[in-house]
């Protein structure tokens, strides 16, 4: 009978909400460019042909098929592709990522699902987070659909990238580290469990080496909190094993040119940044100055809790009119401060909130009820405290700030690294993204705590959410458009996969005799990593290979004086154009 309490239920829906919000869409447009990566890379073929090279760099071959563009690859392959593709990162997520391609195709839907199901499944472990270790249901039901709707959550489960899979192993480990502790106060055993938490750890590493952050808050957890100091050997030794088993990888895996790889970057985007900050085909990149990273993380902070979302767009949104929102704000806050445990509280104060709330409107450049919830963000951090010292008189403190380091140490990782490298370009949600099932649960217990405050601001506070769940649905609306450039980085919605859709038209239309010809574009490689045996660019023709039957014997070849338009050349000498790439218009 237990399965069927009210509780069960409700999860069923939030999981069925947050199934239906990943998958819905998901296959809707074609990869891009960081996609396209992960294809290759997951099936062991370096991008531009550098394991390839008897396919299509053969002296004297003029053709080649898709049964030589899929003959099998070795372990060695499969390496050198990650080293070329993704700097060594990631392995365990492409090993993930091979089985199920194995099982279920290479179609844009199969490559996506993993991510899919990871990003459905951290609904359900958050639930089990916050349920375990807040011990309330409610709380725990709160954070789980807060975690189903959040927009950074649904646009990246929509992408064949890693950061899911990642996002969900960093709260699993949080989830069995905390488990660990409870049982070594109890006096329980704990060794199967830091066997688990081992695994996780070098999976998870495996999988995205930025979530060394999430573990160094376990970590500096451990230094403030647990006691005595003796609990900390087995973590210590498994950390040790753990460091041991990647080492393997970065001494004899892809991941020994992963330094070498990040020191070059951090000196060409350094240069970029002091040369073509604006023009450079990478975005902006910026001189690490303390107003640059302040004006490229305050997106990031914003976003990271779904209240806030949107309001550190200090280019649409203008710095003075947001200081003047916050100005009127504080004022708010400080009768919410004052007033909100009284009783009754005067109308006056009723009128008076509200009004210093929509303050702004008349006052700012352009209205935008973006700025009322601006205003409110200092109330909304006070409810935050309250609810902070409220868990803390329940002997939560340490969680909580366990949870807080979680959900700040990512983004001030980020910000670290950007004044060392000299440049602006790795401050980006996705890289501190692990930090997002930490703040859904801050944002679930300040939302639990305005649901406790006097009615007459509760009132105005529930407005207010309103009107940022309206943005918050505007923008899961763009997302589902691939019109949200912070998310999904198209402001022009993508058209379906091109090169999927030329494989489908050769099946169709080839016959013994035709030629495909492929587009080959003029390649300039700006290091050794990038260098493959020819001067022009045999990419079109990879990806489109990649959706062809492994043992056809479609004759190909490529087409160095043309640069877009795929064409079959049949037989008799007539040219079918299957599709114009239109230079960058569908190469995502």
């Amino acid at each position: 009978m237990k399965l069927f309490k009210p509780t069960n239920a409700i999860l069923a829906v939030i999981l069925a909400l947050a199934f239906g919000l990943r998958v819905y869409h998901s296959s809707t447009y074609g990869i891009y460019l960081d996609e396209k990566y992960t294809l290759v890379i997951s099936q062991g073929i370096s991008m531009e042909g550098a394991n390839q090279r008897d396919v299509f760099f053969t002296p004297g071959k003029t053709y080649f098929t898709p049964k030589e563009f899929w003959k099998e690859k070795s372990l060695d392959d499969f390496i050198g592709a990650n080293i070329r593709g993704d700097i060594g990162n990631s392995p365990s997520y492409y090993a993930v990522l091979w089985g199920w391609t194995k099982l279920f195709g290479l179609s844009d839907f199969s490559l996506r699902f993993p991510s899919v199901v990871f990003s459905t499944l951290l609904v359900g472990l958050v639930f089990l987070f916050v349920r375990r270790h807040f011990q309330s249901e409610r709380l725990a039901l709160l954070s789980a659909f807060l975690t189903a709707i959040e927009p950074f959550f649904i646009a990246y489960s929509h992408m064949a990238r890693n950061y899911s899979m990642s996002f969900f192993l960093t709260l699993l480990a949080t989830h069995l580290l905390l488990i660990i502790l409870d049982r070594n106060r109890l006096g329980r055993p704990t060794g199967k469990l830091l066997v688990a938490y081992g695994l996780i750890f070098v999976i998870a590493l495996l999988s995205h080496y930025l979530t060394i952050t999430v573990f160094l808050c376990h970590g500096l957890y451990a230094l403030i909190y647990v006691r005595p100091a003796r609990r900390w050997v087995p973590f210590l030794v498994v950390g040790v094993v753990g460091i041991a088993l990647v080492s393997l990888w970065f001494l004899f895996g892809g991941g020994a040119y992963t330094f070498k790889t990040l020191a070059y970057q951090a000196q060409f985007y350094r240069n970029l940044a002091l040369t073509d900050p604006y023009k450079n085909g990478f975005g902006i990149i910026l001189p690490a100055t303390f107003i640059n990273v302040a004006e490229r993380s305050a997106p990031i902070w914003a976003d990271l809790f779904i209240v806030s979302n949107g309001l550190g767009q200090f280019d649409t949104l203008g710095v003075r009119n947001l200081a003047i929102a916050g100005f009127f704000g504080l004022i708010a806050a400080w009768l919410f401060v004052r007033y909100q445990q009284r009783s009754p509280i005067p109308v006056w104060i009723f009128v008076a909130y509200l009004l210093l709330l929509v303050a702004a409107l008349p006052l700012v450049t352009v209205a935008n009820l973006q700025y009322v919830v601006a205003a409110a963000l200092p109330s909304f951090a006070y409810s935050l405290l309250l609810a902070i010292r409220r868990q803390a008189t329940e002997g939560r403190l340490p969680l909580l700030v366990f949870v807080s380091l979680l959900a700040v140490v990512p983004t001030l990782f980020l910000i670290v690294m950007s004044f060392r490298n000299g440049h602006t370009y790795g401050i980006t949600q996705r890289y501190s993204g692990f930090s997002f099932p930490f703040s859904v649960i801050l944002v679930a217990l300040l939302l639990e705590q305005v649901m406790r405050v006097a009615t007459v601001f509760r009132e105005i506070l529930l407005v207010v959410l309103a009107i940022q769940s309206f943005f918050v649905a505007r923008l899961l609306y763009t997302i589902y458009q691939d019109q949200a450039p912070k998310y999904t980085y198209f402001a022009n919605p993508r058209e379906p996969n091109p090169y999927y859709l030329v494989a489908q038209k050769i099946k169709q239309a080839y016959t013994p005799g035709d030629t495909v010809l492929y587009p080959s574009i003029r390649l300039h490689p700006r290091d050794e990593i990038e260098k493959t045996y020819w001067p022009f660019s045999i990419q079109d023709a990879q990806l489109t290979n990649m959706y062809l039957p492994k043992d056809a014997a479609y004759i190909q070849r490529m087409d160095t004086t043309e640069v877009d338009k795929i064409r079959l050349l049949k037989k008799s000498g007539q040219k079918i154009l299957l599709f114009d790439l239109k230079g960058s218009t569908y190469r995502y």
